[in-house]
């Protein structure tokens, strides 16, 4: 019996008529468009549930079956979700902005002074101006004494003698590729050679060698390997600065928004090598913008320092995720060995001997990413009692100081990063980062990134959005919109209250962005998961918030963050502004502090053994302290007296 093979067809991707062929029947069109190199959103990892893949079919057919996500209206004018259309002719489709990823950016760090500062924290500023600083890769030119009939000391042990009499270099390992060139190499330039060398747990490693003496060149990369987006920082190891910094969106996005997706998804044959390479794939983009930026030779770059969660770290070195998931959430290893940068999927674009450093983790939650950030953000080298805060999808938070760490992480859900909202996005040209409601009016004054026509809101403008609607009185401490306000702005379809924050003939999507009470509900859930999560780990060290003497907030949340509307929703309590700080990306920060200085390098090691993690799913304080906080901006108005002071009544409106 012959099997006639699938028809294929040729599919036209606008705007920009990114055209791909070959494409078979059957063939999704989220498929079709990841061949074509175009990222749709799939946050729900391609199963329909989530309706953010939206398309509009221009020309042909496709197969697919109506979905909730779409009104009747939608379906008559031909949107589709991507993930559920399937083609069977050729095609010309529409990707909207909102089912498209924002594009990439690469900043110039030298030239725009944009970009994480290195030294963020005035500790880690002290520490590495008052001892030497090693760097993780050091490059070592020397004249080594030939052989003669009294000396006949083997070449590698005279070798290894001369870093230890030269550079006080003992246990020096040496790859075999390097002793079976050795031999030449040592004779090739009259016993002249340069040797680099790697420090890892073990000891040191020479990674190459060559002859000559040349001492001028030793650069290595940080990366924050995020998962939503993965940034990098190329770094001169001799100069101790940041050449250039880049980041790009993690291709791994396409499999599902957030990392219990990713782990479903690698569950099946060759799906954890896709995810791998995806990742990689993303790292080599980064690592092409860095190179590209700077003109440093791919080649000069000796060493890979990467930090991340535990399922990212897990997946760009190809080991298998599940069982973080499943009780009793046991992580693989805390610390992984260093790994051939060119043996990662297809391999990442620098030389052979370039090994990828993972920072080690603490728990299933708690990666690399928060060691890394801990010891960036200066809590390894200071007495003062100290919270450090990184929040995304999952709130991490860590409280102690140099003496000691207690830790947990908490799943906020994705509000604070624009998901889970009606109109919903990350903050890229467009969100809606700032909202100003007038208090009289009720009429809404927005900023948007990029000064562009909004096309929806993101993490900090829907903390403001909530916190001025609640100072406005729209709505209740329980999150419900007031029914005695009268005005035009909050309307009620099919009973579910909304207010209009951008009517559509201001937006850029041709349609009004509002604010529901789902969209309050979520962002209530989120910021009590955080107070919870963070409150009870300073319950069970006897401490309370105002004991708390610094407070360190961590990634690209804290960029456009307003104290006071967070204060307002019940974020924080109202402490001093004095007390927070912006660390920015501490993840990057401490890759990179890791890359230039051996003694940061092993804080991390000694972070990760000794931080105590509690583990929050069946604590009872944390879900007593939950339903304390999910109220605006909490039941215990004690934290919060000058909001109390404000739904009161008795304070004016500030005019700002």
């Amino acid at each position: 019996m012959c099997v006639s093979p699938p028809l294929s067809h040729t599919l036209v991707f606008q705007p920009g008529d990114r055209r791909v062929e070959g494409i078979a029947s059957g063939t999704t069109i989220m498929r079709a468009a990841l061949e074509a190199g175009l990222d749709i959103m799939a946050p729900c990892g391609g199963t329909g549930s989530c309706g953010r893949c939206r398309v509009r079919i221009v020309r042909g057919q496709v197969d697919s079956r109506p979905s909730v996500a779409l009104t009747e209206e939608e379906w008559s004018q031909g949107w589709r979700l991507a993930c559920q259309a399937q083609v069977t002719s050729d095609l010309e489709c529409e990707i909207p902005d909102s089912s498209r990823l924002a594009e990439s950016r690469v900043r110039d760090t030298l030239a725009s002074g944009e970009g994480h500062a290195l030294m963020v924290s005035k500790q880690v500023e002290d520490l590495l101006g008052r001892r030497p600083v090693v760097p993780v890769v050091k490059v070592f030119g020397m004249q080594l004494e030939p052989p003669s009939g009294r000396d006949n000391l083997n070449d590698l042990a005279r070798f290894r003698k001369a870093l230890s009499d030269e550079f006080g270099l003992t246990n020096v390992s040496v790859d075999s590729i390097w002793i079976r060139n050795m031999p030449a190499v040592l004779r090739q330039e009259g016993w002249l050679v340069t040797a680099t060398v790697v420090h890892t747990p073990y000891g040191y490693k020479v990674i190459n060698l060559e002859s000559g003496v040349r001492t001028d060149e030793a650069y290595a990369v940080a990366l924050d390997v995020g998962t939503t987006t993965v940034w990098g920082q190329l770094l001169d190891l001799n100069h101790q600065v940041a050449l250039a910094e880049a980041s790009a969106y993690n291709h791994q996005i396409r499999y599902g928004e957030d990392v219990i997706s990713r782990v479903v998804y690698s569950q099946g044959p060759g799906r954890r090598e896709a995810l791998q390479q995806a990742v990689v794939d993303t790292i080599n983009e980064v690592l092409d913008q860095l190179v590209g930026t700077t003109g440093v030779d791919r080649t000069s770059i000796s060493h890979i320092m990467a930090a991340g969660n535990t399922t990212m770290t897990c997946l760009l070195v190809g080991i298998d995720p599940k069982y973080l998931r499943l009780q009793p959430y046991v992580p693989p290893a805390d610390f992984i060995p260093p790994v051939r940068a060119v043996n990662l999927g297809d391999g990442i674009h620098v030389g052979r001997r370039v090994h990828v450093y993972t920072f080690p983790t603490v728990a299933s939650y708690l990666g690399g990413d928060i060691v890394s950030g801990v010891v960036g953000a200066g809590l390894t080298e200071t007495e003062k009692i100290t919270l450090y805060l990184d929040v995304g999808t999952n709130g991490e938070a860590v409280v102690g100081n140099r003496e000691w760490m207690i830790a947990a992480s908490c799943s906020a859900g994705p509000a604070f990063e624009g998901g889970g909202l009606r109109h919903g996005m990350r903050a890229a040209p467009g969100a809606i980062e700032a909202v100003r409601i007038d208090p009289l009016t009720y009429e809404p004054s927005i900023l948007t990134v990029g000064d562009q026509a909004p096309l929806g809101i993101c993490g900090s403008g829907v903390i403001d959005a909530v916190a001025e609607l609640l100072k406005a009185g729209l709505i209740g401490q329980n999150g419900r919109f007031n029914p005695d306000i009268a005005t035009s702005r909050v309307r009620w379809p099919e009973g579910a209250a909304e207010y209009v924050l951008v009517e559509s003939q201001y937006s850029g999507i041709s349609d009004d962005i509002v604010i529901t009470e789902s969209d309050i509900d979520n962002v209530v859930r989120a910021k009590a998961a955080i107070f919870a999560g963070v409150q009870t780990l300073l319950e069970s060290v006897m401490l309370s918030w105002k004991d708390l003497e610094q407070i360190m907030i961590a990634g690209g949340f804290g960029r456009y963050l307003r104290l006071e509307q967070a204060m307002a929703l019940g974020l924080f309590p109202e402490l001093p502004h004095d007390r927070f700080h912006f660390v920015g990306n501490g993840s990057l920060l401490g890759a990179a502090l890791g890359s230039f200085s051996i003694d940061m390098l092993k804080a991390a090691h000694n972070v990760a053994l000794g931080m105590t993690n509690v583990e929050l799913s069946d604590h009872q304080r944390f879900v007593d302290n939950y339903m304390a906080a999910n109220f605006l901006p909490h039941t215990d108005m004690a934290l919060f007296p000058k909001m109390e002071r404000r739904l009161l009544g008795s304070v004016p409106e500030d005019p700002a």
